[in-house]
């Protein structure tokens, strides 16, 4: 199968899977989920479903108890959804990137602090050498008058 198709796949797997969990599957554990990426592997034989949570820790571990008590049931789903010959095994991971996007903001507002203090002590001060720094062509005069 090419990776265009695996690619196809997966985006449909992604959908798939948010509409089970939001339709199909009534776990009390289930908590805010949003269903972020699916992948398909090039054989068509394992997809990955990246999913965040609202919430704590607490919902977190909860939430991930109730997408592996509902693996099943998903994969089945899917799996006639789909129509291929072998239905994809199916695993669920927390995805990392509102953390990821949270400590990235923060290192950005330091830098943003830094340059700021940068800025500001630069605002008065004045070359170390000359103000024009370059070397400037030698003109000589005897040259001229020849």
């Amino acid at each position: 199968m090419g990776e265009a198709r695996a690619k196809q796949l997966a985006d449909r797997i992604q959908v798939l899977v948010a509409e089970l969990l939001e339709r199909r599957v009534k776990d009390p554990r289930l908590g805010f989920v949003t269903v972020t990426d699916a992948r398909l592997t090039g054989d068509l034989r394992e997809a990955s479903i990246f999913y965040t949570v609202y919430g704590d820790e607490q919902a977190r571990a909860s939430t991930a108890a109730a997408l592996e008590s509902a693996r099943g049931l998903i994969r089945s789903e899917v799996g006639k959804a789909l129509g291929l010959r072998h239905t994809p095994s199916v695993a669920f991971f927390l995805d990392a990137v509102p953390e990821n996007a949270g400590q990235i903001e923060e290192l950005l507002a330091k830098a943003r602090e830094a340059d700021a203090e940068v800025a500001k002590a630069a605002a008065g001060a004045k070359p170390a050498g000359e103000a024009d720094p370059y070397k400037q062509p030698r003109h000589d005069d005897e040259d001229d008058e020849d």
